[in-house]
């Protein structure tokens, strides 16, 4: 196999392929991503018998954590959507912030739901505001999709019991109540900075390529009867809660009967569907559609994004088992530059090169971490300047640029402007809360 500085030419050389194959050719993105997976085990120089191997477990793996989810989540949005109950919650959010300051309200909205609920989910879960804010408001589509994506990833990689964050505090030494404490100062200018203000900035930039009109209801489609906000939000945050129920009975009855229930009531499809049951049963009076309709959209859709998702996954198990990761992290612990910033280089440097945040954040952790002493810095500190790295730059090699571009119905172009370089400035911003944060650690509680 190939080794050293061949490794990121062949990386590069393979991200610029599936852009050329999707922008250019315009192959459909899970031929194009499947096609240059294949490709670059080979170029790699794997063992012939482990490239399909390594290209099929990726997607598998992918698809074991998000496949039911996706397609719950589409059901579940398509009779949220049905009954009124989006319309509902949409209306909520422009009176609390304001149609102006509805970004922002999306944003925090979705950094406060990423705590307990993982990205993938949350996204999907939350994605059915995005036209109806859009089409209340007149503000793009993209503006929406980049505040709702950026919240998410923020909190995700920022505020612990995720299990990114959760690893880090850990590997680091740093005490868990003020981690989570810091990390919600930390994540709260990084979401505002990059989803709120460049979203709204990057909103007015790029043409949307979906149909914001689309949610602007046929008469004869039109709910049976009004739905109540109160009613809408509490089938919204019922997953929500189920999942949160899950990470806090570990906390409040460890090792009892009660957590195992509650674990497995909990566990993110499990949550999920228990939703959809209660929605359909709940949300049939209002909804005037067929439900075979409903289902037939929502599963049509939902094939789409999940076999799209998984090919990203195999792309990024060929990347991973490449070894480029150990490789750059290696070549990197020769350079002379501040500890804070070779930490948020080293974990942003793993999150665009290995697709995935969480591994990013565990495998910087994991270096970095034994050295917290020797390197003379707070533990707090260097573990939210890891945890800011994991923030931004996800490429095509990423499941949930994926998720973000199918649900957000963004071009391959539009994610990367929107998503990715979102992320990114929202990652610095974090890096720059964190610097600043350094100032002043003699004085704060915890650094």
């Amino acid at each position: 196999m190939l080794t050293g500085n061949l490794l990121i030419v062949v990386f590069l050389g393979a991200l610029a392929a599936l852009f050329f194959l999707i922008l250019k050719v315009k192959l459909e993105p899970f031929l194009a991503l499947v096609g240059v997976a294949l490709a670059t085990g080979l170029v790699i120089g794997m063992p012939l018998n482990e490239v399909a191997s390594t290209v099929t477990t990726g997607f598998g793996n992918t698809l074991a954590g998000v496949g039911i989810l996706i397609g719950l989540g589409v059901i579940f949005g398509q009779f949220l959507g049905a009954s009124g109950a989006v319309e509902k919650i949409a209306g909520a959010v422009l009176r609390l912030f304001g149609a102006k300051k509805s970004p922002a309200g999306l944003a925090l909205t979705g950094t406060a739901v990423s705590i307990p609920v993982f990205f993938d989910a949350a996204f999907v879960i939350l994605s059915g505001l995005i036209r109806s804010l859009a089409s209340k408001t007149g503000i793009s589509v993209v503006t929406f999709v980049t505040a709702l994506g950026v919240g998410l990833i923020v909190s995700h990689n920022m505020i612990a019991p995720t299990p990114g964050p959760l690893v880090v505090a850990e590997n680091t030494g740093a005490e868990l109540g003020f981690f989570i404490l810091y990390g919600l100062i930390v994540a709260i200018p990084a979401t505002l900075v990059g989803g709120y203000l460049y979203g709204m900035f990057i909103g007015k930039r790029i043409q949307h390529s979906g149909d914001v009109e689309e949610v602007v209801v046929d008469p004869a489609d039109a709910p049976k009867k009004e739905i109540g906000t109160g009613l809408s939000f509490f089938l919204l945050g019922l997953p929500i809660l189920l999942i949160l129920f899950n990470t806090l009975s570990n906390l409040w009855f460890p090792g009892t009967t009660l957590a195992s229930v509650l674990g497995f009531v909990g566990e993110k499809n499990v949550a999920l569907f228990i939703s959809v049951v209660v929605a359909l049963i709940v949300l049939h009076p209002y909804i005037a559609v067929k439900s075979e309709r409903l289902y037939t959209e929502a599963i049509s859709s939902a094939g789409v994004i999940i076999l799209i998702t998984g090919a990203g996954g195999a792309f990024g198990a060929v990347i991973n088992k490449s070894g480029i990761g150990d490789h750059l992290i290696a070549t990197m612990q020769d350079w002379s530059i501040p500890v804070l910033l070779l930490a948020f280089i080293f974990s942003q440097i793993l999150r665009a090169s290995l697709g995935s945040a969480t591994v990013a954040l565990v495998t910087t952790s994991s270096i970095l971490g034994p050295m917290v002493a020797d390197l003379g810095v707070s533990p707090i500190l260097l573990g939210l300047a890891i945890c800011a790295g994991g923030i931004g730059l996800s490429l095509p090699n990423d499941s949930g640029f994926w998720v973000v571009s199918r649900f957000g119905k963004l071009t391959v172009t539009q994610t990367l402007q929107a998503w990715t370089l979102g992320g990114f400035i929202a990652g610095v911003t974090a890096l720059v809360t964190v610097f600043m944060l350094s100032l002043f650690a003699g004085f704060l509680p915890g650094l």
